[in-house]
């Protein structure tokens, strides 16, 4: 499954690829607009928490189209 992950703000680029490797990004203004494999719930719900752990406000999530 991929997904589409909107988070408020800018990501430092090394902070987006030392904690969250699996995904790709792309900065728009005040927002950064991640997307990856999300290869089941586990691994949905751990990137969620990674996300709270470093205070990171994800703003919109949606499944894309295989």
């Amino acid at each position: 499954m991929r997904y589409e992950i909107r988070v408020e703000g800018l990501m430092v680029e090394t902070t987006l690829h030392e904690a969250f490797p699996e995904l790709e990004g792309v900065f728009v203004p005040n927002q950064t607009i991640l997307f990856g494999q999300i290869t089941d719930d586990a691994h949905l719900y751990g990137l969620l928490n990674r996300f709270q752990a470093f205070g990171l406000r994800v703003t919109e999530m949606r499944r894309l189209p295989d």
